[in-house]
């Protein structure tokens, strides 16, 4: 096999220096015959790639084009090598590559950091949602109300009542049953008849009833109120001791009232977030924050729903690190360094401390991209990948203001020598029982 054709297969998973220097020994042992003292001391001297002790009586008897057929085979299927992902160098390359700007290599540094930091600001309910307290609660479908009806003596329309102590003795207000607000929006009155109350104010559809009763009844007064609110509720859902659905009142309740009258959440304040969906928006917004902050605890209004969720983020993590897993995290965010600690750390027999990467799709205004033209997504986002290298002191400061988003994916490279390494174990394990086949033979 052409030695530039096995550097080429090889240098897929090792690095080229490598590779090249694992294949120019194969190919000196090819054109020298293993016999004697110098061919095997051409052998030993792959001792310093850390390559197994073999008996020099043995590789002595063992023709030379034996071993380079190996190596050179092993050579050839380099690129299938059992690999936790792409090394530094190919990712590094990606950009060059891609002429056409697919994918955006990018080096973290703490100018990165912090504009990332401004691109990706939270919106805070305050911004949001506003402070803007509660209209006034209307009527609604499926609201219970009570009528009181006062009519003046001797003439009384709907008879005697049950006598009120506040009102004079001879002022019996007559309380209808309860009138359920149906699906038209409306309820019956005696001698009015329907009434269409859905969307009004209960001073507005005690007018409407006066008005009817005029005629009817002796200087009528009505009195209209809620006696059950089905119609303006809170829902409070998720992470809470019990989920319900809290009418809301002329009080003006805000969202840690919803949150108390659940009963308050089951986890650590501190890993808790809460979501406001108000219609087709919905905020979030870490708990704690909510708490230190009292503009952030903000009106609540009918029909949202409030829920809370416990470390509703995640990140992947993958290659040479203390473990791979998906790892979740806080609506308030963790930094790079932070989500490596979660992660392990870097695996120190087989990490690239140079080789820490992460990927990540982005909006297109998020940076000034270094490969134009800018390819995107069918969404309209780019392909980024961040680069740190862990060898430049600043970095482990510009990790700590680098934030992890939701759906990252955090990968450490392999280290050179652990390729290396793996590939020398390849090699060895089909030249030994070749070799020890040969001597058998022999």
């Amino acid at each position: 096999m052409p030695f530039a054709l096995a550097s080429h297969a090889c240098s897929a998973v090792l690095p080229r220096s490598h590779a090249r220097a694992v294949l120019r020994r194969a190919a000196a042992l090819a054109e020298t015959p293993l016999a004697g003292a110098g061919p095997a001391s051409t052998i030993h001297s792959f001792d310093n790639l850390k390559l197994p002790h073999m008996a020099p009586s043995l590789m002595s008897r063992l023709g030379s084009r034996w071993l380079w057929a190996s190596i050179a085979l092993l050579a050839t299927g380099c690129t299938s090598m059992p690999s936790s992902g792409p090394s530094a160098s190919a990712i590094e390359g990606s950009d060059k590559q891609a002429l056409d700007g697919s994918i955006q290599v990018v080096g973290i540094d703490d100018v990165i950091a912090r504009r990332l930091q401004t691109k990706h600001h939270l919106d805070t309910f305050a911004e949001s949602l506003g402070q803007t307290p509660s209209p006034p609660l209307r009527i609604g479908r499926g609201d219970t109300l009570e009528v009181d009806i006062w009519e003046a003596p001797p003439a009384t329309l709907f008879g005697g009542g049950v006598a009120d102590p506040r009102a004079p003795s001879t002022v019996r207000p007559t309380t209808l049953p309860g009138q359920v607000v149906d699906q038209d929006g409306a309820i019956m009155v005696p001698f009015v008849g329907r009434i269409q109350v859905a969307g009004k104010l209960p001073v507005d559809v005690g007018n409407d009833i006066e008005r009817g009763l005029k005629g009817k009844a002796n200087q009528a007064q009505v009195l209209v109120r809620v006696a059950r609110n089905a119609s303006a509720n809170v829902t409070v859902v998720g992470e809470v001791t019990n989920s319900l659905r809290m009418p809301l009142t002329s009080g003006g309740e805000r969202v840690l009232d919803a949150l108390a009258a659940a009963g308050g959440v089951r986890q650590p304040v501190n890993k808790m977030t809460l979501q406001i969906t108000r219609g087709s928006k919905f905020e979030a917004l870490p708990l704690d924050a909510v708490i230190r902050d009292p503009r952030e605890n903000v009106p609540l209004q009918p029909g949202d729903v409030v829920t809370a969720m416990f470390q509703p983020l995640s990140f992947s993590v993958l290659g040479a690190t203390g473990k791979n897993d998906e790892i979740n995290f806080e609506t308030q965010g963790i930094t790079l360094a932070q989500a490596l600690a979660r992660a392990g750390g870097l695996a120190d027999s087989r990490s690239d401390q140079r080789g820490v990467f992460i990927f990540r799709f982005e909006p297109v205004d998020a940076l000034d991209w270094p490969s134009q033209p800018v390819a995107t997504t069918a969404t309209g986002m780019v392909p980024v990948v961040y680069r740190l290298d862990l060898n430049q002191p600043r970095s482990l400061f510009a990790m700590q203001n680098f934030k992890m988003l939701d759906k990252d994916v955090l990968y450490v490279s392999n280290a050179p020598a652990a390729e290396l390494q793996k590939f020398l174990n390849m090699v060895f394990s089909v030249v030994y029982p070749v070799l020890t086949t040969i001597q058998v033979a022999k």
